[in-house]
């Protein structure tokens, strides 16, 4: 069982805030502080260091999370081992983002389920970026997820191909012209999904690199609402393609005449380095790798 004053130092390491942590933790904050000057005497140096008003971690404070993180995984391994006691684990706890859980996923799971019929399958269907934490924090076996992650702690592996594509109303003026610049698409207002979406990072990314600016008129983790604003002229929309297709195929909302090797990206497997992966994740990774 790990020390309950690492568990309070992990969490002051994601919340960067003695107050929050203790409120997280369900303790007091004079707990968390306690616990933390525990730990900086026990291995003489200091964990974090204020820089103006923000709390940092220091060089040794990382050194210590990421050891802490390491021996979390090594117990929820240790705990899926002897939960087992000798037996097969039969159940399996993924991720997926909204495309994939939507157009991918559901093919893969029925595959699957034909095939291990008494396994117990657990999806979570997040963002990217929320389901990145749920893997670092050892809650999930694996995600599928567009693009990769840059935590060298995570290991990504490429499975299929996809892209970004900017949608338009039918009568959008963007449509009538002959050639489509990324600053004509700059110019006009977005209607996006909530920050850490795919598509929604591709079009920041494309034109931040570029020095462009974008303008969100509206935000929402619905992308039937999205397609309905975009549809009303509301404003343009960056979704991947397998999202917005049949949209697309009923004249719903067209595609604007424009592509960037930025916008294409790969549908990945994700898993942290030291997670235990039970026969049936290891199959269905497999699964993925063969799709």
């Amino acid at each position: 069982m790990q020390d309950f004053r690492m568990e309070t130092f992990l969490a002051v390491c994601r919340n960067l805030n003695y107050t929050k942590a203790a409120e997280e933790l369900c303790i007091t904050q004079p707990a968390v502080s306690q616990h933390i000057r525990h730990l900086e005497e026990y291995y003489g140096t200091r964990l974090f260091i204020s820089e103006g008003k923000k709390m940092v971690l220091t060089e040794a404070g990382r050194l210590l999370q990421s050891a802490g993180l390491t021996m979390r995984h090594d117990e929820c391994a240790l705990k899926e081992q002897m939960a087992r006691a000798g037996a097969e684990g039969r159940s399996l706890h993924m991720g997926a983002t909204m495309t994939i859980g939507e157009f991918v996923l559901p093919f893969m799971l029925n595959r699957f389920m034909l095939n291990e019929p008494e396994a117990t399958v657990h999806v979570t269907v997040a963002n990217t970026t929320d389901l990145l934490r749920s893997i670092d924090e050892g809650k999930l076996d694996f995600a599928l997820v567009e693009g990769c992650s840059q935590n060298p702690q995570l290991i990504c592996e490429s499975f299929m191909e996809d892209r970004i594509c900017f949608i338009c109303a039918p009568d959008h003026p963007l449509l009538q012209k002959k050639k489509v610049s990324l600053r004509d698409i700059s110019a006009c207002p977005f209607v996006l999904r909530e920050k850490g979406s795919a598509g929604r990072e591709a079009a920041e990314d494309l034109l931040k690199y570029s020095q462009l600016p974008m303008t969100i008129l509206w935000e929402s983790v619905s992308t039937q609402s999205l397609v309905r604003a975009v549809s009303r002229n509301i404003g343009i929309s960056a979704l991947p393609c397998l999202l917005a297709e049949d949209a697309l195929a009923q004249g719903i909302v067209a595609q604007i005449p424009f592509d960037a090797p930025a916008l294409h990206r790969s549908f990945s497997i994700i898993y942290h380095q030291n997670k235990y992966l039970t026969e049936n994740a290891l199959r269905f990774m497999e699964m993925c790798r063969r799709f």
